[in-house]
């Protein structure tokens, strides 16, 4: 285990969308720093690859299975949590899927209501249900709890042809910053990060369909003319669950090169 800067020794944390790109490598990272996690995502096959990677290097870690659009599946997924490792201290919601590409005028409200369903529902229900136990755990043995909501540049940003998109990730913000409020008079810290152009498994999908490069993209996207890797956006989800964090709350963090200063 290298527990680094920031230690989550003793910590119990769960990641949805953990199967690959930012989610894998953030549960990697906190289990690395000594967290026990629980594996959440939709395919079972890549879950259990991020589980056993964990595994593999001293960690510990389960993996299980979960539509984060579900109400009963999120549920069952908290609860599976507390069953393995007996708490919940940490969560980052990460679970996401690709933008739409319409303008509002040709939109397809099938695709507007899934992509607002998994990128912005999801966060919601997630939220509902791991504050609900960090709440019955700060009852009865003085628990805590940190929560982290992956958001994006489009959070603060809008880009065209993706209206759900960017509704949901301004929304993530938007809950957020509410649950922020709830949660600091029981200790639970709820923060947000945006990420910006990350090399991701959904990145180098949309650079396929467009038929750019690397090169042609980046320089446009970010200061220091590359994508960023998720383990970079990991460490700030890292930082946020941890206690050299105690202080944060109700903050959008942007890991994104410098894009939004332009």
């Amino acid at each position: 285990m290298d527990a680094g800067l920031v230690s989550l020794s003793g910590k119990v944390a769960l990641v949805t969308g953990a199967g690959v790109g930012m989610g894998a490598a953030t549960a990697r990272l906190l289990a690395a720093r000594g967290a026990s996690v629980m594996v959440a995502d939709i395919n079972a096959d890549t879950a259990a690859a991020t589980a056993e990677a964990i595994r593999s290097a001293g960690g510990t870690a389960q993996a299980t299975t979960c539509n984060v659009a579900d109400e009963a599946e999120v549920a069952a997924l908290v609860a599976a949590t507390v069953a393995a490792f007996g708490k919940l201290d940490c969560a980052v919601n990460n679970a996401a899927i690709a933008p739409d590409n319409l303008p509002i005028h040709q939109a397809d409200m099938a695709i507007f209501d899934r992509v607002v369903s998994v990128n912005l529902r999801s966060v919601m229900l997630c939220m509902k249900y791991e504050i609900a136990q960090m709440l019955a755990q700060a009852q009865t043995n003085g628990i805590r709890g940190a929560i982290v909501n992956i958001g994006s540049v489009s959070s603060v940003r809008p880009q065209p042809n993706s209206a759900a998109y960017v509704a949901a990730k301004h929304g993530v913000i938007g809950l957020t910053k509410t649950a922020s409020i709830e949660g600091a008079p029981q200790g639970i810290r709820v923060n947000a990060v945006m990420p910006g152009a990350i090399d991701t498994p959904m990145l180098r999908a949309a650079l396929d369909v467009t038929g750019f490069s690397e090169a042609d993209f980046a320089p446009a996207l970010s200061l220091f003319g590359r994508f960023g890797r998720p383990e970079e956006v990991a460490e700030a989800s890292a930082w946020l669950c941890s206690d050299a964090a105690s202080y944060v709350t109700g903050h959008a963090l942007a890991v994104e090169a410098g894009y939004l200063t332009r």
